[in-house]
């Protein structure tokens, strides 16, 4: 992984400091909260529904055991002794006291992390796939990559002020783990004549006009990458709207100006600054790739892995779902489950983050990396340290065998947290785990992924959900819109929403109804949710949905 240079360790103490001296005029009075606000979100500082909130990049995902003991250390010290991690791959604090966050940022920097651009109207954290490095059907790994971009991106002059956020993720594999389509920008590696290169998407998002993004470029070589983004940028810098926040993100640019407008107008920005990139760019990323070397893997057979397989189903059952192939024979991906039944989605205490610390040092080359599904990931664990593993995450409440399965949800913190929520999500996600997890079906259901927002900004996903859940303020009741057929992969599709919403009481019969009419619909066990329903549309699972309306038709 990448290790700050001095310029690096210097810039983070300079910005700071900085702060601090800014956090300790709005204590004094000397800043109006107005004022405050965009010094705060420049430093991922958000002020939420109860409390501050404080959002600490995690740049793609990666970190290491230090790390992720640094941040168990700050939840205790300066929070309530958790943490959450979230769809971009970062971690928030949800009870920081504002006179302490100057300390945990400086606490972030002995480790060389920080919250720079984590909000505001800015490059956001960089995204990418969470298996990157280690899968088997990846191309390349896209970290290096990443970071090419989180350096030239950050603090970046012209872009600090964009019209609206601007999210950029990164795939190395054909089987795109890091939607990449619902992003600003989205970066799918590609090879062409032996050559690495990247497909360009732009435009996607969600939010309240969910779109799924369109190719810009169907193969731009590596050396090409830096200048052409920041022609992509530039032109939406200054055609993006400012006049409206509900229409200031590129897609709404796009979707105005047409893609072939859009393009000519990169590619006269592209022509004329390319020339400005006599590639030192491509010298960085060469040095960077270096900081991404993979690990010294070992080869030794695998029969403790085979043994304990064959004669402990509870692990095997966990085997089941939470691995993943990796790209070196007698090795595996772990995916650490934060969704126990009845828990909060994407929570972790301060002791269970040093748990995964301490296996990441012991048993997973010192990497973890963490998902936009709200998951931990072990991305290198040889097969016979598995059942190891499985036996420490277990102790600790990290040992679900749920992974892609209906209680394995993604949900935003909702009304419990933010102010911006207009009805709860975490409650929706813990009662439907719950639910699922006393009918026992939930293995026979098999892959299916519900995602849960508690407002129409959509941070919980929903729109790319096979199941997707939107909570909404209704006369001052919560009511729970469902869209059904949604993905988040290489064939992103917005779902299609169901009908009329329900009660937070409804909710649940209500997605119960759906899953057990997929259940009597579908082929046979092998068709999944999704198949089942681009099989059949909407209208059986709607009949379900609403089975009054049949009624009154008959």
């Amino acid at each position: 992984m990448y290790n700050y240079t001095d310029f690096d360790t210097a810039f983070i103490a300079e910005r700071n400091a900085q702060f601090r001296a800014q956090v300790a005029r709005r204590i004094d009075g000397s800043l109006t909260e107005d004022e405050f606000k965009p010094l705060r979100l420049m430093n991922g500082l958000y002020l939420q529904l109860h409390a501050y909130m404080l959002r600490v990049a995690i740049p793609y995902g990666t970190l290491n055991s230090r790390q992720m003991r640094k941040l168990a250390d700050i939840a205790d010290k300066w929070d309530k002794g958790y943490g959450h991690f979230t769809t971009r791959q970062n971690i928030q604090y949800n009870w920081p006291e504002l006179r302490d966050v100057p300390d945990m940022l400086d606490a972030l920097a002995e480790v060389q992390m920080h919250a720079i651009q984590t909000s505001g109207n800015t490059i956001r954290n960089v995204t990418a796939d969470h298996f990157a490095g280690a899968a088997a059907d990846e191309l390349a790994d896209p970290r290096p990559v990443a970071e090419l971009i989180r350096q030239w991106s950050t603090d970046h002059p012209e872009f600090q002020f964009l019209p609206r956020k601007f999210k950029v993720a990164v795939t190395g594999s054909p089987n795109d783990r890091a939607v990449t389509k619902a992003h600003d920008i989205g970066l799918r590696m590609m090879e062409r004549d032996g050559a690495i290169g990247f497909e360009v998407i732009v435009g996607g998002g969600l939010g309240r006009t969910p779109m799924i993004g369109k190719v810009l470029k169907d193969f731009l070589p590596r050396e090409d990458l830096l200048p052409y983004l920041e022609a992509i940028v530039s032109v939406y810098n200054l055609l993006g709207r400012r006049d409206n926040k509900y229409k200031a993100r590129i897609k709404i640019t796009l979707h105005e100006n047409g893609i072939e407008d859009f393009a000519a107008r990169v590619e006269a920005r592209f022509a004329l600054i390319r020339p400005q990139f006599s590639g030192v760019d491509q010298e960085m990323l060469a040095a960077i790739e270096a900081d991404f070397a993979a690990p010294a893997f070992r080869t030794t057979p695998v029969t403790d892995y085979e043994d304990a397989r064959r004669h402990y189903p509870a692990f095997r059952a966990w085997t089941d779902t939470n691995l993943s192939e990796h790209r070196v024979p007698g090795y595996a991906i772990v995916t650490i489950s934060l969704k126990a039944h009845g828990k909060t989605p994407g929570d972790a205490t301060s002791a269970q983050m040093r748990l995964m610390a301490d296996l990441a040092k012991r048993y997973g080359h010192d990497e973890l990396r963490i998902s936009h599904e709200q998951n931990v990931i072990l991305p290198h664990v040889h097969k016979n340290d598995l059942p190891s593993v499985y036996s420490a995450l277990r102790a600790a409440g990290l040992g679900t065998a749920n992974v892609g399965l209906i209680s394995d949800i993604i949900a935003c913190p909702g009304m419990d947290y933010c102010a911006l929520a207009t009805a709860r999500s975490i409650p929706i996600a813990q009662e439907i785990a719950t639910h699922f997890d006393a009918l026992k079906i939930e293995h026979d259901i098999g892959p299916l992924k519900i995602k849960i927002s508690g407002c129409i900004n959509a941070c919980g996903h929903h729109h790319v959900g096979h199941i997707g859940i939107l909570g909404l303020d209704r006369a001052g009741v919560e009511n729970y819109q469902i869209t059904l057929g949604g993905d988040g992969t290489e064939d992103a599709t917005i779902g299609e929403r169901a009908g009329p919403g329900f009660s937070a009481e409804e909710i649940i019969p209500a997605i119960e109804r759906i899953v057990m009419a997929y259940l009597d619909l579908r082929n046979d066990p092998g068709e999944t949710f999704l198949q089942a329903y681009r099989r059949l549309g909407l209208a059986p699972f709607k009949a379900a949905l609403y089975p009054e309306a049949r009624a009154d038709a008959a």
